[in-house]
């Protein structure tokens, strides 16, 4: 075991209300605000962002968060930890694309290329060169267009090919869909406004300004200081299992930032030097979070404020967590949104009058700002299918 203070789990709760910006005297004032403290918004589901930032902001608004992602460009999308899109801020953009970004453009070119040539000899790299060029210059001349419109535009972008042919995968996938892939990923396009409302994954396409270089172990440092400033104390494996990285990678990380070990349920835990004072005093906060929120997507531990009897009515099959009610750093319940727009919610066990009556205002609280929109995430799970239906 080692040195350091004892964190129990109730200080650990405490804590979050400040740090993820959830107490309702430390909301955010802008959407760049909410993705800061949390490291980045989780955007797999195109409503996890407004989501999420929405429960963390003083003045909760769709255009809030339209204002940052497609006005002000000061949240972008990328594909990083784990291999998953996140929204984070331009100040953090340049660091995680290069502690993962340019990685995953590199495997997901490599990848594209395999499959290509797999269709036909002829389909090789230079042909893709050729079809990405094309692609940046009509996007160039239109400004911004859907992958439909890109493909009406360009024939190679209409062509088809059959992956993992004679398997038990094998299917047909339009190349369009992989070409942009592969630019976003490499930074040279950009998501910019869906088609449709703000719950809409069909988005168009814009010429992307490049990102600074930066050197991939001083980003990695960097990355590993602001996980551990918004999740710690945490432990070497929860760093490991957020960001994907190797054991290496993550020692290595971690040896670069200035750490000291506390005792916490999980065993050794590491904060930022200087950190380890008991949180701040916050008021009692409820919080109805959505699917993948970072706060619960944030580690791989997740038993000091989630009880084990409760993960299966969360969580669908692949460890993707659904929308949750949070009661002072605990996850207490679940909701959902009916086919009416009702906001339902459910706790798991009584906990009296005032965590009901500050859920019951959260509730109310989401309705008002989401509006007519209908919310059906991505990843369903047994509690919100229950609930919706």
């Amino acid at each position: 075991m080692s040195g350091g203070r004892w964190i129990g789990a109730e200080e650990r709760r405490a804590g979050l209300g400040a740090r993820h910006r959830l107490a309702r005297s430390h909301r955010a004032a802008t959407a760049e605000e909410t993705a800061d403290a949390v490291v980045g918004l989780h955007a797999t589901d195109a409503a996890t962002v407004f989501l999420s930032a929405g429960a963390r902001l003083s003045s909760p608004s769709v255009a809030e968060v339209e204002r940052a992602l497609y006005d002000d460009v000061t949240l972008v999308r990328l594909l990083c930890m784990r291999r998953t899109m996140f929204v984070v801020s331009t100040g953090l953009a340049p660091v995680v694309e290069a502690t993962h970004g340019r990685v995953i453009a590199a495997k997901e070119r490599a990848t594209l290329v395999r499959h290509l040539m797999e269709e036909s000899p002829s389909l090789d790299e230079a042909w893709l060169d050729g079809a990405e060029r094309a692609t940046l210059n009509v996007l160039s001349v239109l400004g911004e267009a859907t992958g439909s419109e890109l493909s009406s535009a360009l024939p190679d972008l209409r062509r088809r090919i059959t992956v993992f042919p004679g398997t038990s995968s094998e299917t047909v996938q339009g190349v369009a869909t992989r070409i942009l892939r592969c630019l976003a990923a490499d930074g040279r396009i950009r998501r910019s406004r869906p088609r449709g409302a703000w719950t809409s994954s069909q988005f168009r396409w814009v010429v992307a300004e490049p990102l600074p270089a930066l050197p991939a172990d001083a980003a990695r440092a960097e990355l590993a200081r602001r996980w551990l400033a918004s999740y710690g104390p945490a432990t070497e494996g929860d760093l490991m299992w957020w960001t994907g990285w190797t054991l290496g990678e993550t020692r290595t990380a971690l040896a670069a930032v200035d750490t000291e070990e506390v005792r916490i349920d999980e065993g050794t835990g590491l904060v930022l030097t200087g950190d380890s004072a008991p949180a701040p005093d916050v008021e009692p906060w409820a919080a109805l979070l959505p699917g993948l929120d970072p706060t619960a997507m944030g580690r791989r531990h997740r038993d000091w404020f989630l009880a084990e009897e409760h993960r299966a009515l969360l969580f669908d099959r692949s460890g993707n967590i659904g929308p949750t009610v949070w009661w002072n750093g605990e996850i207490v319940g679940g909701w959902a949104q009916r086919w009416d727009g009702e906001i339902v919610w459910r706790l798991f066990d009584d906990r009296g009058r005032e965590p009901a009556e500050a859920v019951e205002r959260e509730a109310a609280r989401l309705t008002d700002w989401t509006g007519t929109a209908r919310i059906t995430p991505r990843f369903r799970t047994p509690l919100e299918r229950e609930l919706s239906s």
